[in-house]
């Protein structure tokens, strides 16, 4: 266990030791030092190491976990707040589809493009900067249900625009992990409705002009980077979701 000075918690004037002990711990998570979904050292390890008290960690660790970086399991102990498998989309729909279920996934284009001002704007990224777009076509029973338009950052999803289609999943996430680095760890998802082109009923069987539904997502990793775009389309008659509220 280190006692080293340069692990020691030296507040900012006008910072609370714990704020400043969350400033700290959180840098070392987003620099990597301990990967999404994997458990934090044991507390009295890490009070010793940063020269804190129990009760200054564990406030620490209250302010990372509001901030989403962390999640607390009874029993289990602390961990970095994990990537996201899939945040399925169809959670929107009813498609007759068995609960579950993932689509099928299609590559339907593929390129290097440069930002526009809306894209841009939602990456938080400068207008005119390199982005890998993607079309996509998701099917269940071999019915196309799903009609994605896709944005990611360059360089930060470079290995995908040599990467053969073939080879990738149905899930997107998991392999942004695997072969770029990246761990979407969470995202905000808004619905629009509007009636689908001509070109985008094509693609799902339905026509021209028929009533459509967007889903816009926004998807974050642990620094809080927007590194995923994503327009979902679908007709609007399979929409269909619940709120509970309590």
């Amino acid at each position: 266990m280190s006692s080293s000075p340069l692990t020691l918690v030296r507040p900012e004037p006008g910072q609370t030791r714990y704020a400043a002990l969350a400033a700290a711990l959180r840098h070392r998570i987003v620099a990597g030092e301990w990967p999404p979904g994997t458990p934090l050292p044991a507390e009295t390890s890490l009070a010793a190491e940063h020269g804190v008290a129990l009760g200054t960690l564990r406030r620490a660790f209250e302010l990372l976990d509001e901030q989403g970086l962390i999640e607390r399991l009874h029993g289990k102990g602390t961990f970095v707040r994990g990537s996201l498998a899939g945040a399925t989309m169809l959670r929107f729909f009813r498609f007759g589809s068995g609960d579950g279920e993932v689509p099928q996934s299609r590559v339907l284009a593929r390129q290097s493009v440069v930002a526009s001002a809306e894209v841009a704007r939602r990456l938080g990224i400068a207008r005119g900067d390199p982005v890998l777009r993607l079309h996509r076509l998701r099917s269940l029973g071999g019915q196309p249900c799903l009609l994605e338009e896709i944005w990611l950052p360059l360089p930060m999803f470079e290995p995908l625009l040599g990467s053969p289609l073939a080879d990738w999943g149905d899930l997107l996430y998991p392999m942004f992990a695997e072969r770029c680095g990246v761990a979407v760890t969470r995202a905000t998802d808004q619905i629009g409705f509007a009636s689908l082109s001509a070109a985008q009923a094509r693609h799902l069987e339905l026509s021209p002009g028929h009533p459509g539904v967007t889903v816009t997502r926004q998807a974050y990793d642990l620094a809080g980077r927007c590194i995923e775009l994503r327009l979902t389309r679908a007709d609007a008659f399979a929409f269909h979701y619940t709120v509970t509220i309590t």
